[in-house]
Formats: structure tokens, sequence, C-alpha cells
């Protein structure tokens, strides 16, 4: 299917309603918001979802929704996205998502698996078109688009869902009730960290260009980005973190690495912090930080560092006290590979005693709540299983056996689906479309959550630390930071 819009095409009768497709489109996307509502569904009707983005995560959410009717796929690669399409043989092909919900009009809800930087400007349109979303993690690239998801999502009352999918996790919201039950006592101090990047990162962007494939849309990909030449692979030798020239291999930009680009993901950081930061979040009730430091291991214009060390501070909240968070990326050594690092950005030894006891070293990313009473101490990236030692204890203990943990009541529900934890995310998010009780992270805590960890990467880009006033999204010491607080979108791509 071709995108050509050039005064040269002929405009035949599909030309004309293609156009008006994204037209309309272009003005849902840009425009003043139209009302609009979702249609009324029962738990034993069936969605019709389309699905943009179906390559990599976008293949595991259609396959956790094919219960449902899947009416129509969206990818700007023809020819990455042939396996979906062989799946669904019934449903539209689609390479422009404005064509998609300007046409298909039985569609009740979307799933959006794009790369970071489209997120919005998708989800935005669908939204105010009256359509539920899923929504993959970080669900904005951007802290001004997370504000404006929220308001959009309360405002046009659909059914949402990010794609972190430990929230559907018994042991997280234990976790959860476990801190907010005092267990641990009052804590001051969180360390979280993550063994990403596993994709190249502190890279210059490669000079040159390549041809763009026929079957690949490349001015539909850059989405709201400026517009840059297509590259496919890479040069000999290019400049990365401490000018060292090695070779690259592998794609420039797509599929997947495109997370380590600052105009379209958000590092490590926007991809795991929804992960790995989301049990702390909840638990501790953590709102608007105060100040956000950032140090790295070298930051350019184009991608994000190697590894980074960031420090939020958030102040007394709630009744509770002061909280400094640690994040932590770049802890895997990557020796073999032309972004390697030593792998040496975890916590301190201090803080990880009984985790080395526990396990001989500290895992490639976890999170650790350090309390008056105690610890907690999660060795995955998703929250499902954690562990305690209470300060008269010698070691950790699971926290299904542990005694505390015993008496604290469930206030908190838990998901009632069938399967692994991704499937009955997916699945509390469809019994939200059709009537059910909000997902555990829709997107007023959802976004709430990714515009908190999209600061530390604010503050890596700003180079100093932020003094950050939350409830009006600006860095009152540092006013350069707006430039990365709401990007500067591509003419006629900019979500409202």
């Amino acid at each position: 299917m071709s995108n050509n819009t050039s005064s040269n095409t002929p405009m035949t009768r599909r030309r004309f309603i293609y156009s008006s497709a994204l037209a309309a489109g272009a003005a849902a996307l840009t425009g003043p918001a139209i009302a609009a509502s979702a249609r009324k569904l029962s738990a034993n009707d069936k969605m019709n979802i389309g699905v943009v983005g179906v390559m990599g995560k976008g293949s595991s959410d259609m396959e956790h929704c094919s219960g449902e009717n899947i009416v129509a796929i969206c990818d700007v690669d023809e020819s990455g996205s042939a396996g979906a399409r062989s799946k669904h043989p019934k449903a539209q092909f689609y390479r422009d998502f404005r064509e998609m919900l300007g046409k298909e009009k039985s569609l009740d809800a979307i799933i959006v698996a794009t790369p970071d930087h489209l997120h919005a400007v998708i989800a935005a349109m669908a939204i105010k078109m009256g359509k539920h979303v899923y929504c993959q993690k970080p669900l904005t690239q951007t802290v001004y688009e997370a504000r404006l998801l929220r308001k959009l999502a309360k405002e046009y009352g659909v059914a949402t869902q990010m794609g972190n999918q430990g929230s559907a996790e018994d042991g997280l919201r234990r976790a959860v009730e476990v801190v907010q039950a005092g267990v641990i006592g009052s804590v001051r101090e969180v360390h979280v960290w993550s063994n990403r990047p596993i994709w190249p990162q502190a890279m210059d962007r490669p000079e040159g260009e390549d041809p763009v494939p026929a079957t690949f849309d490349w001015d539909l990909w850059l989405g709201p980005a400026q517009k840059r030449p297509y590259k496919a692979t890479w040069p000999e030798g290019t400049v990365g973190n401490g000018g060292k020239k090695r070779r690259r291999e592998g794609g420039v930009y797509h599929p997947f690495v495109w997370r380590g680009w600052q105009d379209f993901g958000t590092g490590a950081l926007g991809d795991m912090a929804c992960h790995t930061a989301n049990m702390p979040f909840r638990a501790l009730k953590l709102g608007y930080p105060t100040e956000i430091e950032a140090e790295s291991s070298g930051i350019n214009k184009e991608s994000y560092p190697l590894k980074s060390k960031i420090r939020f501070q958030f102040p007394a909240r709630d009744g509770l006290d002061p909280v400094t968070f640690w994040w932590y990326d770049g802890g895997n050594p990557r020796p073999d590979t032309p972004y390697s690092h030593d792998g040496n950005n975890k916590p301190p030894e201090e803080a990880t005693a009984e985790i080395r006891q526990m396990m001989d070293n500290v895992p490639g990313s976890g999170c650790l709540l350090i309390g008056d009473k105690g610890k907690l101490f999660s060795p995955d990236d998703y929250g499902a299983k954690f562990f305690i030692k209470l300060k008269e204890e010698k070691e950790l203990t699971d926290g299904k056996m542990h005694e505390a943990v015993k008496a604290v009541p469930v206030t908190i529900p838990r998901n009632e689906f069938q399967g692994d934890g991704d499937k009955r995310h997916h699945l509390e998010w469809i019994a939200a479309c059709k009537g059910g009780k909000p997902g555990y992270s829709d997107f007023d805590i959802a976004a709430y959550l990714t515009e908190i960890i999209l600061l530390g990467c604010v503050a890596l880009r700003v180079g100093k630390k932020l003094e950050w006033d939350g409830p009006n999204m600006k860095a009152t010491n540092a006013p350069e930071a707006a430039h990365f607080v709401k990007r500067n979108y591509r003419k006629g791509w900019e979500p409202k």
C-alpha cells in the first residue's frame, strides 16, 4: 500500500477516500476535541480491536487479546508485519494509523505498540474518538505527553491500561500492602536498578543516507520527530562513548534499536522503570519530586548514555517521610558488544549486603526499599516476588513465608484472570472495556508514574540538578529543560 501523496499522484476515487481519511485523522490529532463515546459493551460481547505496531511486543499483545476480534492491523513496515498479518488474515492492513482510525468505524479499542515517540499522538487521537486504549510502556516519550494522556483519558471516560504487566501480579500488589501496613517502617531510601541497555547507546548519528525499502514508510515512522536521513546500516566505524571508534552491527533505527536514540526512545530508564519502579511508586505514594539530579558515563545530543545514576528527591506527603529514590542503569557487563561497559552500576555494597548473602551476588535488576524497621527486596523487573528482612533478623525471607507479612490484611483487589502476568494484564483491560472496574495500571496512575520517571531523562539531557515544580511542569532553576519536557513536534503531529 503506497502512502505517496504528492501533487503528481492522480486523484482517483481510492486516493480521494484515503486523503479524506488522513484529513479527518489530522483534525482529530491537532484540532479541538470532538465529543465521542465508546460503544457500550457487555461481558459477553467481543470487542473490535485495531493494533498499531505489530512487531515485537505488539505481536504478544495481539496474542493475549486474540479472544476478541482483531479487525485491523497497522504497521509502517509491511515486510516486518507479514507474520502478524498471516495470523489474522481477516484483519484489514494499514500503514497509517490515521487512516485506520478514520476508516474502521467499528473499532472499540486500539493497542499501541510502536516506538515511544509515537505513543502519545496515536493514543490521543484514539481517545478523542472514544476508543479504549492499551498502550505499551513507557506510556509516552515526554512529561508533557504523559500529563496530556492522563487528562484525555479522564475527560473521555475510556478504559485504559499501560503495558507494565507486573501490575497484574499478586506479589506486586501484596508488596504494596506490606509496605503501606508499616512492616518495614518508615521508608526514606529506595534503590532501583536495571541491566539495560541491551541495545546501542552513547553513539552519534551516522552520516550518509540509505535507500528506504519500498515496504517501509520512513516518514510515518518518524511521525512527530524532526526529519532525518534514513540509515539501514552502520558505516565501518562510528564515534561512540568516550570517542572510541567501533563497528556497530545491525540496524540504526529500526527495529528495536530506536530505544537508545533521544528522538525516538527513552533509554534504559524509560524502558524499564515503568516495571521496576512501579511497586515503590505505588507503595510510597510518590508524587512529584522536588529535585532530580543525574550523572552518567557521558551523554551527547543524539543518544542516551551507556550507564547513568539518577537521584529523585521526594518530599513528605500524606503523612509519609521524605524519600530519596536512586535509579541505576547499565549494570550488566557487555564486553563482547560494541557498546561494552564494566557493568559496575548498582546500589552501594552496604545497602545490598543481605542480597549478596542470599544470592551470592546482586542480580542485574531489582528493587530495594530501606525502612527504619527493615528492608524489602524484589529480585526481578516485575515485582512478582519479594523478600523481607526486619532489623533483628539475620537474613532475607520469602515474603510469602514471613510471619509479619502473614498478619497484613488483603486490601487491594487481585487480578481475577488466568494465565501469565502479561496475559492477565490484558484481560483485566478487556474487562474494563466491557464495563468492569478500571485496570490496575490505567492511565490515571500509569501516566503519573511515567511522568515522574521521564524527569530522569530530562535531568540527563539538561546536565544539571533540576529544582522541580510538579504541578506547573517546569524546572524553576533551568528554563532550558522546557525543550525536553515538551518536544519540538514536526508540523501537523502535535497531540492536543
